[in-house]
């Protein structure tokens, strides 16, 4: 079935209603023990659960079940396995419980809640994000436009006089760390800016976040073999994006295959978020030069 504008509205404040019940529980919590996945990525991050992922995954899910059968929606989250059913129905929700559980058990920011609603085509039309340091909440509707914790939002001005670059931990580990920096100080200088500063602490929710806060400023996952982050990694922030009138594509320029049948994971072609076109045209170039 498809869903119209009253439908996108409920189901929006619905997720937003469950982003914000599981956000408090965490904020309010500490992990107790710290699990390894059997079947992670390459990296720590990738790897690490604990108990307060799957708490949250259960306060969202206690909200969200009822509509999986009023609205005939799929379900892909990220501690339960992929059943397959957004492949066939026409929009699915997608659930990232805690995203950055490595911040969340160091004790420092660059967690959130994320949840988001995705056609079957692999179009977000709702995006939620919920960080619970800050108790923020971001939000966007397919065609209703961004907002910050109620109040439209958009990627704005630029906010700063250098170019904020974010990334995850395992940037920092590639053999051609140095050659990038030096590429992104270029970038930066091209750019009439003072310099590059390079964020490499979040998780991939608030690393976009981070991106609309900060312009100019990108956040970049360049191609790989495997690991590079999941759907529901990228899936609410993309919405946020697009609404926001931010560029997130692939490094090639391409829509993000937000529901590839192979797979979840999103690393076959990377990830690109940017907060205008200029910006995003000098990063991919980079990051094609990387694949």
């Amino acid at each position: 079935m498809r869903l119209s504008e009253s439908d996108l509205s409920e189901l929006a404040d619905l997720s937003i209603q469950a982003a914000s019940e599981a956000g408090h529980m965490i904020a309010r919590s500490r992990p107790q023990q710290v699990e390894y996945k059997d079947v992670g990525g390459a990296s720590l991050a990738s790897q690490v659960v604990t108990e307060i992922d799957r708490r949250s995954q259960q306060i969202i899910l206690d909200v969200l079940a009822p509509t999986l059968e009023r609205f005939d929606l799929g379900l892909l989250t990220e501690e339960k396995d992929d059943d397959g059913g957004r492949l066939t129905a026409e929009y699915f929700w997608c659930i990232d419980p805690l995203d950055g559980t490595l911040p969340f058990i160091e004790g420092s920011a660059g967690y959130a809640v994320s949840i988001a609603l995705v056609e079957r085509d692999g179009t977000p039309q709702i995006g939620v994000v919920h960080d619970p340091v800050s108790g923020t909440i971001w939000h966007a509707i397919g065609g209703g436009g961004a907002f910050h914790d109620g109040q439209p939002w958009s990627a704005g001005p630029t906010r700063g006089e250098v170019l904020s670059v974010f990334a995850d931990r395992s940037f920092v580990e590639r053999d051609d760390h140095d050659e990038i920096i030096e590429s992104l100080e270029q970038i930066a200088r091209e750019m009439e800016l003072t310099g590059m500063r390079l964020n490499a602490t979040a998780g991939a929710v608030m690393n976009a976040c981070g991106v609309l806060a900060n312009a100019p400023a990108c956040y970049v996952k360049f191609p790989k073999e495997s690991g590079g982050g999941s759907l529901w990694d990228f899936a609410a922030t993309a919405c946020l994006f697009r609404e926001a009138g931010a560029i997130a594509t692939d490094v090639y320029g391409g829509v993000l295959d937000l529901n590839r049948p192979d797979s979840t994971s999103m690393a076959h072609r990377g990830v690109l978020f940017a907060t205008n076109e200029t910006l995003g045209d000098r990063v991919r170039a980079l990051g094609q030069d990387c694949s």
